[in-house]
């Protein structure tokens, strides 16, 4: 439990959106009913709010800490807590506790509804248990790992032997379209394992890890290193050549902290969404660097510390300057172009009104498919040509899916469309 203390009368505010969708078929759940209270009072609700068609809520404000609670290390906690409590006819109910809310960043919350009377687990949707009717699946948001008291990192090289003993997978960098997340230490046998989508696991970890108020260079330097951590994980396969069944756990003494049902910030969606192929790399290292971090108050290491990349982001640093400052100027920013999961790659260029070929021809089958499950995006003729018709349905897909609306499908884009229309498509377990 934490020693510190919460923010009291809080006079700023931070922005929430709620996105509800189905377990089963990535379905956006429409009127949707939702309750938000506090966390200190959840039988006094402020706020009830209905989704749309797209199953997600209008933006809403909602009271915030001082800002400069989240700037330096102190005692007051920099967010305030809510609960969310969602119904919808047909589903189980959804009750969130803990979400947090920073000033002068919008928050995200993600819920995933279980269909009444769902006879079996669904591994996609990493749900361990399915309430039974009449029950209500409930999430514990626990401190952020900057505020409550956390066990540190281990300490690992950087550089793993993959050359001893053990069956190593993996010969090239591949971005996962999922990682297994063990919920425990590795030798907790009742922890539970969660199949996670790879950009969702990373927003999840840099959401628990650092501050969404912090500089943008400083959230794309520690997002680079969580990332990289992440990837040796799996290019080593660690956790299964060690007999597990599983790529990572959740426990920050072993690996980095991910939190079941937690919100995510939508300037981290955009710069996951943006990177999400990248990876630190040395000279002559074929595996993503293992980079070790932490807080720098608390705990120290030879990586990484948080708050003092937040300093050098106050400053000016650039995300590979502050990567460097750390890690040494030997290391740099790779990229893979093997990503599991997506029908087709990225053409190397931005599609935008007068393009044609293959690629928008598969672009616009894509968001057909996806248009079945969110009706407010326009059905298009599929001609490989892109129109207007076509630039609106981007436009109308970006502002759904938190990407800027712009109407031209640049990398962030395609890689989002080709991650909704498999999660619309396909319902069965991942390989």
């Amino acid at each position: 439990m934490s020693k510190l203390k919460p923010a009291e009368n809080p006079n700023y505010t931070g922005n929430l959106t709620i996105n509800v969708t189905s377990s089963i078929g990535l379905i956006p759940i429409n009127n949707a009913t939702i309750t938000i209270s506090l966390k200190s009072t959840p039988q006094s609700p402020i706020l009830t709010l209905t989704t749309d068609n797209s199953g997600q809520t209008k933006t809403i404000q909602l009271p915030a800490p001082n800002f400069s609670y989240s700037q330096e290390p102190g005692d007051i906690q920099p967010y305030t807590e809510y609960n969310i409590d969602v119904s919808a006819p047909g589903y189980e109910t959804v009750r969130v506790s803990g979400t947090e809310i920073l000033p002068d960043v919008n928050a995200i919350q993600p819920i995933t509804m279980n269909p009444l009377n769902l006879a079996e687990q669904n591994p996609i949707t990493s749900t361990p248990e399915i309430p039974s009717e009449g029950e209500v699946e409930n999430i514990l948001i626990p401190d952020h790992t900057l505020y409550g008291d956390y066990p540190a990192k281990i300490p690992e090289a950087e550089i793993k032997p993959i050359d001893e003993s053990g069956e190593i997978v993996l010969s090239r960098v591949v971005i996962p379209e999922y990682v297994i997340v063990h919920d425990g230490l590795p030798s907790d046998s009742s922890a539970p394992n969660y199949y996670v989508r790879y950009t969702d696991y990373i927003k999840n970890v840099v959401s628990s890890e650092i501050y969404a108020t912090w500089p943008e260079s400083t959230i794309y330097a520690n997002t680079l290193a969580i990332m990289s951590f992440t990837l040796n994980r799996v290019y080593t396969e660690w956790y299964r050549n060690q007999g597990y069944d599983f790529t990572i756990t959740s426990s920050t003494a072993y690996d980095q902290k991910w939190i079941y049902g937690r919100n995510i910030y939508e300037n981290i969606d955009r710069i996951v969404d943006s990177i999400f192929a990248n990876y630190l790399s040395r000279p002559g290292v074929l595996q993503p660097i293992f980079t070790s971090y932490c807080n720098g108050t608390t705990a120290t290491c030879t990586g990484l510390s948080q708050w003092g990349s937040k300093y050098l982001g106050d400053q000016g640093y650039s995300p590979i300057e502050i990567i460097r400052y750390y890690y040494g100027y030997d290391m740099y920013i790779n990229s893979t172009t093997y990503i599991s999961g997506v029908p087709y790659s990225w053409p190397g260029y931005d599609l935008s009104t007068g393009s044609s070929g293959s690629k928008v021809l598969q672009l616009q089958q894509q968001l057909n498919r996806i248009a079945q499950n969110y009706p407010a995006i326009p059905r298009i003729q599929e001609d490989g040509i892109y129109g207007s018709n076509t630039a609106n349905a981007i436009k109308k897909f970006q502002s759904i899916f938190g990407l800027p609306a712009t109407g031209i499908v640049d990398y962030p884009t395609w890689y989002k469309v080709s991650e909704i229309f498999v999660g619309v498509s396909r319902i069965s377990e991942p390989d």
